[in-house]
Formats: C-alpha cells, structure tokens, sequence
C-alpha cells in the first residue's frame, strides 16, 4: 500500500511538472499577409520547427488586412505572447502595429516587408528579416555572364535586357547589383541597356522588352534581367515575339516560385533558370530571433540580410524546391 501511494505521488509530481513546463512554454506569434502562398507556408513550417527545436510554441495568424493585423495583435496578447514575427500587409501599418504591440509590451521583428512611417521613411528601429536585394541582384548578373561564356556567346553581339522599376527601393538594389557584377565580369557597359516597366508584372515587362528591341536590331543575343521572375519572363515574352530563338537568349528571374510553370514546359525556352531564395532560413531565423530576444533578453541586429539563394534551372528545380518545402 506504502509502494502505491508512493507511486501516486510520483505521478502526481510528474503530472504537476509538465503542467509548469507546459505553463512556462513561450509562445511567439507569426504573422503573414498571405497565407496562402507557398513561401509564408513555408515560412511558418519553419518557424513550427525552430518551436519544437527551441521549446516555444508558435501562434501563426494570417493577416490580409489593416484591420485583422491590429485583432491579431490583440488576440496574441490575450494568449499571452510575449512578441511576433510579421509580414505585413501593408507597410505603411508599422506605427500603428507598433503602437498596439508597445502598449502590450510585445516584442516585434518584421520579415520580408519594412515597416515606413507616416512620412514614407523606412522605421530603422524594428529589427528585419529579408532578402539580400543587393547580393542577389549580384548572384543573378555572375549567372548569366557564365551561362552566355558557357554558350560561347562574343560579347560583341551580345546585349543586355535590364527592365527595371527604380522607384522601388529593393527593385532597384537588385537590377543595379545584377548590371554591377556583369561589368566587373568584364561586360561592355555600353551593351547594359536599361528598360523601365511600367508595372513589375508579364504584360508591364513585355512592353517594355518590345520597346527596347526595336532600338537595337544589331543584338543577336540577349541576357534577360529584372526584379523578379515575372520580368524576366515578359522579357522572354518580346524575344519570342521578335523571332529571336530560345538558343539566343538567358534570362534569370529571381523569386523561383513563378518560374515553375515556365521550367515544366517540354521545349526549353530563353528563360534559363531563377534564383530562389530561403523562405525556410526566414522562418526560422527570424523567429528563434525573437525567443533569444524574449527568454534572453538578446536584441536582435536591425537589420539581417538572408543571403542563402540557389540557382534552379529545368534540370534541378523540382529537388531544389522539395527541399525547401515548396514543391508539389
């Protein structure tokens, strides 16, 4: 009877134990704009492993809205979350999701998406997660040069489709590291030619592509590059339409996510490949982030570029995106 209630007791320990552990478990929000889409799903799969590798228990809320992001915030503080990581849905919420957040005392850090203030001016002061604009603009510049040197392709013939949307800040970044590293590869300057798109879409660069080829009838080959995959593709888009074959054209997106369809098709086309970048190094960096910066009271950096990109081309795309959990 002693050894029973003994053992009662042990249980009854044990019981009220992992009742504390459970209590002491802390719990972080993440917050996406749209959770539909393979990178934020992605992302928070990411920011449950970092959970389970870490201790802390992730609440994920998707946020579309103005309105649904300040109600988050609210119902994250009455779960008693102690921070969150977010993408908002719109930048120019940053005052207000910072104003709700200090008046709960949560801790914030933003990913992918920087908060602007009332005047339009980035909000230096919430530490950020994102893509290293510059660098993979630079990584999308050294591709083409080695894919056009693999082609045997004389710089003499050979012209760059640079579709660019400069008023935006991380467009920019990208299309000037990409023009960048091509002329400290040894690219002529002269051949860059520089294309502005009315919208970063297929349609806006198609347009924009055809505007530039009718300037330049002498180029017989073309490196293809933009902000993003959907560039890039209407840049293909107005070589084909111009006659030219898919042999005399590279073009390299950046986003990897949009360029599947284009990378499935039977026939190879002067799309080369993309750079797809970490959704999974942004979900669970940024998050382990903020429990360092919770349970340890370590403040994260203001600023943390993710510079990890991988290049998919027909060849490798569907490994590539399998292993960052956002093939089919």
């Amino acid at each position: 009877m002693h050894k029973f209630t003994k053992a009662l007791a042990v249980v009854g320990l044990a019981a009220v134990m992992s009742h504390s552990a459970i209590a002491d478990t802390p719990k972080l929000g993440f917050l996406v704009k749209q959770p539909e889409e393979p990178w934020f799903q992605t992302e928070w799969k990411f920011a449950d492993k970092a959970g389970k590798d870490l201790g802390f228990q992730v609440i994920k809320i998707a946020v579309p809205d103005g309105e649904k992001t300040l109600n988050a915030i609210d119902s994250l503080a009455a779960n008693g979350a102690k921070g969150f990581v977010i993408c908002t849905p719109d930048p120019r919420l940053g005052p207000a999701i910072m104003a709700k957040a200090r008046s709960y005392d949560l801790k914030v850090i933003a990913v992918d998406d920087q908060f602007v203030n009332s005047k339009g001016k980035p909000m230096e002061e919430v530490p950020l997660v994102m893509m290293a604009a510059t660098k993979i603009g630079e990584r999308q510049g050294q591709e083409l040069y080695k894919e056009m040197q693999k082609r045997g392709w004389k710089a003499a013939d050979t012209g760059v489709m640079a579709i660019t949307a400069d008023e935006l800040d991380t467009a920019r970044r990208r299309t000037t590291g990409a023009m960048d590293a091509l002329k400290v590869a040894g690219f002529p300057a002269a051949q860059i030619y520089k294309v502005p798109t009315k919208s970063n879409d297929i349609p806006g660069a198609l347009d924009a592509g055809n505007s530039l080829l009718v300037q330049h009838p002498e180029v017989k080959n073309w490196l293809i590059l933009g902000m993003n995959d959907n560039t890039v593709l209407g840049g293909v888009r107005a070589t084909e339409g111009q006659g030219f074959k898919a042999a005399n054209v590279i073009g390299i997106g950046i986003n990897g996510v949009d360029a599947v369809s284009e990378l499935s098709k039977n026939e190879q086309t002067g799309f080369f490949g993309s750079l797809l970048p970490s959704p999974d190094v942004h979900g669970y960096k940024s998050i382990q982030m903020l429990n360092d910066w919770v349970t340890k009271g370590v403040e994260p950096p203001k600023f943390t570029e993710v510079t990890d990109v991988v290049l998919i081309t027909r060849e490798n795309f569907k490994v590539e995106l399998q292993k960052k959990g956002l093939g089919k």
